[in-house]
């Protein structure tokens, strides 16, 4: 996200207003500080009124307290899985939508998260644009299609994070499946997945 984007409301501030809808509390949920810092200000820019929060704990806390119309929730955080925030949040309200962003992008996590109610899934760096697009989306409204197919390392890493969530995330029991030395597992896991 650029400074730009983080500091001046988009051209037509008035009328996206209109798109958030009455209920404009957003809860923002990222264990990256600048960042939750910079999209939380561009959010309030773009009409929402935002509450923050640096963990799961504290997340599923505000999500009990205070469940929001709107959420971006990070997959990845210092203290355990995103999803758990939406699954408190789903607890609370079932009309909220929730966007997964997450620099760790792949297809088997961001069909879990559908299915326990994310209406879009975002690959970091996104910038405010793209944030407010998924948030204000309507149902039937299609999202651009990308213009460059997967790489073959794409691929391979999407193919390998499928087998590792059918495995319920056993590490040992995915390289068994996929032939492959658990180490060597463990250092694709912990990387970002390739362009």
């Amino acid at each position: 996200m650029t400074d730009k984007e983080s500091t001046a409301p988009e051209a037509g501030a008035k009328d996206a207003v209109a798109h958030i809808g009455p209920d404009a509390t957003l809860l923002i949920v990222d264990d990256d500080g600048p960042f939750l810092r910079r999209l939380a200000r561009a959010m309030e820019t773009r009409g929402f009124v935002v509450e923050t929060a640096e963990s799961v704990a504290e997340g599923v806390a505000k999500s009990k307290a205070n469940p929001p119309k709107h959420a971006v929730v990070d997959l990845r955080l210092g203290d355990g899985n995103g999803l758990d925030v939406i699954e408190a949040i789903r607890q609370r309200r079932d009309d909220t939508r929730i966007v997964v962003l997450t620099g760790y992008g792949n297809i088997a996590t961001a069909v879990t998260a559908v299915k326990l109610g994310a209406v879009d899934y975002l690959a970091k760096p996104a910038d405010a644009d793209d944030v407010y697009a998924a948030l204000t989306q309507r149902p039937g409204e299609k999202a651009e299609v990308p213009e460059n197919p997967m790489s073959a390392d794409r691929v391979r890493w999407e193919h390998i994070q499928r087998v590792y969530e059918m495995c319920e995330r056993n590490v040992s029991e995915t390289a068994r499946r996929l032939n492959m030395h658990r180490r060597t597992l463990q250092r694709i896991l912990a990387k970002r997945a390739p362009k």
